[in-house]
């Protein structure tokens, strides 16, 4: 099963570049972040003629999570069942033959120390505790998604240059880290151990040529999961296209 993550940052501009991405590289399921659609506006005929079944959890403008499969897609539970905040559509998750996807959307909390970065902490507390009451750690789960945070130093490009501030403050570090201790490995960092690597580049200031990015795209693989893992990439090609999205797909392969 090839099982891939990308946050398209508008599912409405960006579907043309995705259903080329499909055909060329074929996986088996697609987890979307940032689709930024009602769901009633969900392109399902763009999808049905690629021939994949899809659920997704969309609001206008903003946020927007979708599961995109070519086998069935059962068991869906669209957000967290206790939500502080249910119109703010960031997680689904679904069984796709024995294992359990869970694709979210973390929020970005803008600045340390901001509201919004203490809503994202509360958010991360809220997967844990969805983690903790809904599944458990010898199951088959792959955690996907837009996390918003870079793990590690190696995961950004000049981290003595952004230390402390969104993405890489200890405390995101620390309150995502928990999560990975509940039972989870990092699935690209099972194959790939070198710096440089990343999923996110801004916009602004030519940051995609010149490297300066983040991995904040992530598959994590309770173990019985990991197991079967046989690689784990990124692709960069659709960052060089024209109207991109600011992130690109990371994908693994799992037997």
């Amino acid at each position: 099963m090839i099982v891939a993550s990308w946050n398209v940052n508008s599912l409405a501009v960006r579907m043309p570049q995705l259903a080329d991405w499909i055909r060329a590289c074929k996986p088996n399921v697609i987890c979307l972040q940032e689709t930024k659609l009602v769901d009633e506006k969900f392109p399902k005929a763009e999808f049905d003629a690629l021939g994949y079944h899809y659920e997704f959890y969309g609001e206008k403008s903003y946020n927007g999570v979708a599961i995109i499969s070519d086998r069935p897609i059962m068991n869906v539970q669209k957000g967290f069942l206790e939500e502080t905040e249910p119109h703010a559509r960031r997680f689904i998750e679904a069984q796709i033959d024995s294992l359990y996807i869970l694709n979210c959307y973390i929020p970005n909390g803008q600045r340390v120390g901001s509201d919004k970065y203490e809503y994202k902490l509360n958010w991360l507390d809220g997967l844990k505790t969805h983690l903790e009451r809904q599944h458990k750690p010898d199951s088959k789960l792959l955690l996907c998604g837009d996390f918003n945070i870079a793990p590690e130093d190696r995961d950004v490009y000049k981290p003595e240059e952004v230390r402390g501030t969104i993405m890489v403050s200890d405390t995101e570090r620390q309150r995502l880290d928990t999560i990975r201790q509940w039972g989870f490995v990092d699935a690209f960092r099972m194959h790939n151990e070198e710096g440089g690597q990343f999923t996110w580049w801004d916009y602004r200031m030519g940051a995609f040529r010149r490297n300066m990015g983040f991995r904040i795209d992530h598959i994590w693989l309770t173990p019985s999961a990991a197991a079967s893992c046989t690689r784990c990439w990124i692709d960069k090609d659709p960052r060089k296209l024209e109207r991109p999205s600011d992130h690109v797909p990371i994908v693994s392969e799992i037997n």
